[in-house]
């Protein structure tokens, strides 16, 4: 049985980069169906105020700790997590192995332009990645032509970054569809592969401010980023609490 850990009333699975990045290619292999969340401490908190939001995270195989908010948040619990386990290092993880096992992907997810790019570049950086699909972010709910595709070509992963909580629900929506795949949500990624998003210096990595890296450089996160400080102020009282059971 896999080991978690709750942050605020989300299990977050107990586990390094390199172990979660070489169980969902296991997968892969078996040619199982999973359904992958990243949660940073946004979606923990969309969580903690949305009951169907809430529902639909705890039917996920695994949620790992995309932000550094939840890997501290751990940490004051009392319940450390080994360390951040980010959407976008485990998709460049995923790409990596991909390329040595010839895998293949479907991308769902940004604006066209972007996704093009961001095409182009996975089969300069990973020739041998087989990309079975992709379409941009922008379509009809209803449009059932994208499902369709990932049918008839089975990729072993399926990437979808429509930002949260849009992509969880498109691939709940969806999951039911397919017999086999590992779906994960990857917010930004896309843009981050395509040369659109810079990533934080290692050095803001280091001393754990990518957060306000980003901020700089997108100040019009700000509202997004106030989920920040709330989610702080959650895991004081929920550690109150706990310490007074």
């Amino acid at each position: 049985m896999k080991k978690t850990i709750d942050v605020l009333g989300v299990s977050f699975i107990y586990t390094t980069l390199a172990e979660f990045i070489a169980k969902l290619c296991e997968y892969a292999n078996k040619g199982e169906k999973k359904f992958i969340i990243t949660a940073n401490p946004e979606i923990v908190m969309l969580a903690r105020e949305n009951e169907e939001f809430r529902e639909l995270i705890q039917q996920a195989d695994y949620v790992s700790a995309d932000g550094i908010g939840i890997v501290k948040g751990a940490a004051m619990l009392g319940t450390p997590l080994p360390e951040r386990v980010s959407g976008y290092d485990t998709l460049l993880g995923i790409l990596r192995t991909s390329n040595e096992t010839k895998r293949s992907i479907y991308m769902l997810g940004a604006k066209e332009e972007v996704l093009e790019q961001a095409v182009v570049r996975i089969r300069h950086d990973y020739p041998n990645v087989c990309i079975a699909g992709y379409h941009h972010g922008f379509f009809d709910w209803e449009d059932d032509s994208i499902i369709k595709e990932i049918q008839e070509t089975e990729p072993d992963f399926i990437f979808v970054g429509l930002g949260a909580p849009r992509q969880e629900k498109w691939i709940h929506h969806h999951l039911h569809m397919v017999e086999k795949g590992v779906f994960m949500g990857v917010g930004g990624s896309f843009d981050g592969i395509a040369g659109k998003m810079k990533r934080a210096p290692k050095i803001w990595r280091n001393l754990h401010l990518e957060w306000l890296y980003r901020l700089f450089k997108q100040p019009s996160r700000w509202r997004r980023m106030l989920a920040l400080p709330r989610f702080v102020l959650e895991v004081r009282k929920e550690k109150r609490r706990r310490k007074n059971r």
